[in-house]
């Protein structure tokens, strides 16, 4: 049973941490929106800031995937899981223009 307990809290946990990986970005797109940010500022934020954060993200979000495979096969999710843990955090990461947030 601590197995098990150790487990959920295991999963619990990435999913709470990549949930909060993801507010750097918003609060970057917010902060060029509403303060003006320049094109060279976001895009020192989006370099040093954004990007390591969502490498850090979709590699949670790959692991939780693999986690949720026999869920998800079950219920005939698989794509929609995919997409959302694995494919939209990794195109925002690598083919998204250095400094567009959106």
């Amino acid at each position: 049973m601590d197995s098990l307990r150790q487990r959920l809290f295991g999963a619990l946990l990435v999913l709470v941490v990549g949930s909060v990986l993801c507010v750097p970005a918003a609060v970057a797109r917010d902060a060029k929106e509403d303060y003006g940010l320049t094109t060279s500022d976001a895009m020192v934020i989006d370099a040093l800031i954004i990007r390591p954060v969502m490498v850090v993200v979709t590699a949670v979000g790959v692991v939780a995937f693999v986690a949720s495979l026999p869920f998800t096969v079950l219920s005939g999710s698989v794509g929609k899981a995919g997409n959302a843990m694995v494919v939209e955090p990794a195109a925002y990461t690598f083919t998204r223009p250095l400094g567009e947030f959106d």
